[in-house]
């Protein structure tokens, strides 16, 4: 039985399911910590629904809630072909001093683009084994300048609707490091108000960086989810946050571990022993079904789309057929999903 339940695990269409349009948020709640909040422990199998400002319930003093401080890069400009046509470049990755990858929906190999400020251009010079372009940019250009003047945010596709404010609420309140193309949509629902309270209650909050890519959001098509291969995402976990967070478990503390991104961080950078060990660099760290998890003892999360590797990774923490129960029950509880959608806590 247990064999065939890996097998089955290991099944893309097994994480499919069918969402109504409805369900997916087109806005963030009004107030970020009034989201709905569905916690699971898994130990005693109870489900329970809240709001989110109710997460202070289920800390307690001595654990210690792991935060990934990334900012999301405004990675969206509109530029012009030299014939005056109109085109998106979806900026991802800063090579070096002048050049990045970017995505592009037109076939722009060997072009040269007018950028924004409708002087300054890009070559576009070659195409890297994950199907990304490379662009050089050309004469001085402060590539986080034209993008703060003249990008736009990259909000995932199936968000159409249009209010005010909509670029501010993709950002966590405690956004700091640039260099994400996606926000860490788990750290959307903290208000600064919330993360003093759970520091005035005998909790550590600590922070790593995750820079995420579109790796993210790259659609699993491989029959066979153990097929499917991670893109590159660059973390930094400094010696100070390895040591706090290792002190924590010594002392029997749990590891919640705030989003996906904060878990494949953590997950990559720790030994045999869940000892987490301070570095840099960029990871690949794959998780479905079958991982043995070595850090964290806690997930927060926000419900993801079918067949994604978001998706995949919280099952592997909370049981597939579980989860999509989970789902179910939140689709019965009106809850909202995707980016802008509620949270769940998974114990």
């Amino acid at each position: 039985m247990g064999i065939l339940r890996v097998a089955d695990d290991l099944q893309l269409e097994g994480y499919d399911y069918a969402l109504p349009e409805k369900f997916i948020a087109q806005h963030p709640a009004d107030k970020r910590d009034q989201s709905k909040l569905l916690v699971f422990d898994r130990r005693e199998n109870v489900v329970e629904h809240r709001v989110f400002s109710d997460i202070m319930d289920y800390l307690s003093p001595g654990d210690c809630v792991v935060i990934n401080k990334t900012k999301v890069l405004p990675a969206r400009l509109y530029c012009r072909k030299n014939t005056g046509g109109k085109i998106e470049l979806f900026l991802l990755k800063k090579i070096s001093e002048n050049s990045w990858t970017a995505l592009c929906r037109e076939n722009v190999s060997g072009k040269e683009l007018i950028l924004p400020d409708g002087n300054s251009k890009v070559k576009v010079v070659d195409k890297n084994k994950y199907g990304e372009y490379i662009l050089e940019f050309m004469g001085e250009i402060d590539i986080y300048e034209l993008m703060n003047k003249y990008g736009h945010s990259p909000l995932p596709p199936y968000i159409k609707r249009h209010y005010p404010g909509k670029e501010e609420r993709y950002q966590t309140v405690y956004a700091e490091s640039e260099g994400a193309v996606a926000a860490p949509t788990a750290g959307l629902h903290f208000t600064l108000e919330l993360m003093k309270k759970i520091k005035a209650k005998g909790i550590e909050i600590e922070y790593i960086v995750l820079h995420i890519g579109w790796a993210t959001f790259k659609p699993v098509s491989a029959e066979n989810i153990n097929e499917h291969k991670m893109l590159p995402e660059y973390f930094e976990i400094t010696k100070e946050t390895a040591d706090k967070i290792n002190s924590c478990r010594q002392k029997d503390g749990r590891i919640i571990a705030v989003g996906t991104s904060t878990v494949r961080a953590l997950e990559s950078q720790a030994d045999v022993n869940g000892n987490l060990i301070p570095g840099k660099g960029e990871t690949e760290l794959y998780i479905y079904p079958g991982y043995k998890f070595k850090v964290i003892d806690a997930m927060l999360t926000n419900f993801h789309l079918p067949k994604s590797t978001n998706l995949i990774l919280v099952s592997a923490f909370a049981g597939k057929e579980k989860l999509l129960s989970l789902y179910k029950s939140a689709m019965e509880n009106n809850y909202r999903f995707y980016s802008y959608g509620d949270a769940m806590l998974v114990l």
